[in-house]
């Protein structure tokens, strides 16, 4: 009887040691469990930090895929015409990537009898139609001819140019002032006009 007693005695100690030894394997497993939730919680964070970031980075960037600096685009005007695009700083959207905005634009176009040179401080080519558009202080000139204006379209496609806004325009026959001239390079007639009924172009022609 005594040594049943004994014997049952070392199995209920050996099933407590074997207890307490599951219990510290479960309460390191949930302290392990404990710092890794909290790692991936950290790591979650940083990545969703890191995202927010980089949502930002592409917002302030996604109109400007890609810029240049002193750039030159060659062509032909007219298919007989060759023409010089230049630009200080320029850069191309996303959304359209023939349209090059430009800073400090001029175009050099050499005609059969002549060389137009049209300078600006900002504007637009095109790549794919060779059409221009120029703004703000726009100045344009073969050396008879000087035309200021604010706004310039100078259409590959329609081989006329639209001057508009403030333009001025003087010659060694007299000079002008209006809203609108439209010339056309085909014909070389300026079409001229004024924005209300009630203005009347301004010429002085210089007998």
């Amino acid at each position: 009887m005594q040594k049943t007693s004994t014997t049952l005695a070392k199995r209920r100690l050996n099933l407590e040691k074997k207890k307490k030894q599951t219990k510290d394997i479960i309460e390191k497993f949930e302290t392990d469990l404990e710092k890794t939730t909290s790692s991936l919680a950290q790591k979650k964070l940083s990545l969703k930090e890191l995202k927010n970031e980089e949502i930002i980075f592409n917002t302030e960037n996604e109109n400007k895929d890609t810029t240049f600096k002193n750039v030159s685009y060659e062509g032909l005007y007219d298919f007989n015409k060759p023409f010089i695009v230049e630009s200080k700083d320029a850069y191309i959207e996303n959304e359209n990537s023939d349209l090059v905005y430009m800073t400090e634009m001029r175009v050099t176009l050499r005609m059969n009898d002549r060389t137009i040179i049209i300078t600006s401080d900002k504007g637009r080519y095109n790549k794919a139609t060779y059409d221009c558009f120029f703004q703000n202080n726009v100045k344009a000139t073969d050396g008879e001819t000087l035309i200021f204006a604010e706004n310039m379209d100078l259409l590959a496609t329609k081989d006329s140019a639209i001057i508009y806004n403030e333009v001025y325009l003087t010659d060694t026959r007299g000079d002008l002032r209006a809203d609108k001239v439209t010339y056309d390079f085909e014909t070389k007639f300026y079409k001229i006009s004024m924005n209300s009924m009630n203005k009347r172009v301004k010429v002085n022609l210089i007998q």
